[in-house]
């Protein structure tokens, strides 16, 4: 099944974004911490240019620690690009974003000349929780589906800084339907956008290769199955996700297998690892 998602709302919201971005000094882009990649709307660094830029990888907690290490050393390649790990629900990793945001627009910050910072991202990363924490009150509608936040509001933190709260956009044409399984995977997809069996394969599929010995801790398996979909199945007889006369039903226990994993009762996951960078070599062929 291909998977496309774009809400009516979202196509508005882009338009305020595109008009918001060149009245505010710092943009932070909340992304999920376990695939920072295929979670960035890449629509949205086509009207970045020189603007500074932070990259909040949200649920570092559920994502594996050395993959999240090597996207931060990834993302602070690019010029002008701060990346910080955190949970958005935890203040104490939240605190020190407003200090980044002042750093990064040092005319700012003033009373009367508040530094005006933009959040985005796309649906269900995390953006409201955010904002809920940074203001130390509920501010922002927060919710376990995606694209909960559907119009634009501006935040005074009284602290010098002013929030402007946006809508989760995907990008329009989805083409790379790998990154759209993984968003689907990660729960960033409506449910009536996608076939649940289908992901919970791909996500079996993923899960195998790479982490192995979590599905087998997790589900007290001795070997794991040959195939994605007998993985389902076993994933499915273990939670009791059984259908009439002891049939396994796929659905429920693809589902349920999403569930673990978003959770983080599987182990911390990263979906997804930023390609390796060939390193830069000397006028005699080896490595600097």
């Amino acid at each position: 099944m291909t998977i496309r998602w774009f809400p009516g709302h979202m196509g508005k919201a882009f338009e305020q974004i595109q008009d918001l971005i060149k009245r505010v000094d710092v943009v932070i882009e909340v992304l999920d911490a376990r695939l920072p990649h295929s979670s960035s709307n890449h629509k949205l660094q086509e009207l970045r240019r020189s603007k500074p830029w932070i990259k909040v990888l949200n649920k570092h907690d559920l994502a594996d620690p050395a993959v999240t290490r090597a996207w931060v050393k990834e993302f602070e390649r690019q010029s002008g690009v701060r990346a910080l790990p955190m949970s958005a629900k935890n203040h104490a990793d939240t605190k020190p974003l407003i200090k980044l945001c002042k750093t990064m627009a040092p005319k700012r910050g003033k009373p009367g000349f508040p530094v005006r910072v933009m959040v985005v991202g796309i649906p269900n990363v995390g953006k409201s929780t955010l904002i809920n924490t940074l203001a130390g009150r509920s501010l922002a509608k927060v919710g376990d589906r995606p694209a909960v936040t559907t119009t634009t509001q501006m935040i005074d933190l009284k602290n010098g800084v002013v929030l402007n709260d946006t809508p989760g956009v995907l990008w329009p044409d989805m083409e790379d339907q790998d990154g759209a399984y993984r968003l689907a995977t990660s729960g960033a997809i409506g449910a009536g956008a996608m076939d649940s069996a289908q992901v919970g394969f791909f996500a079996a599929a993923f899960l195998m290769a790479r982490y192995p010995g979590l599905l087998m801790g997790r589900y007290g398996l001795a070997e794991l199955p040959p195939t994605p979909h007998e993985l389902v199945e076993a994933v499915g007889r273990r939670l009791g996700c059984l259908a009439g006369g002891g049939e396994v039903d796929l659905t429920r226990a693809a589902e349920a297998l999403l569930r673990e994993l978003r959770s983080g009762k599987l182990g911390r996951i990263s979906l997804e690892e930023p390609k390796p960078h060939e390193e830069p070599c000397d006028a005699a062929g080896e490595e600097a």
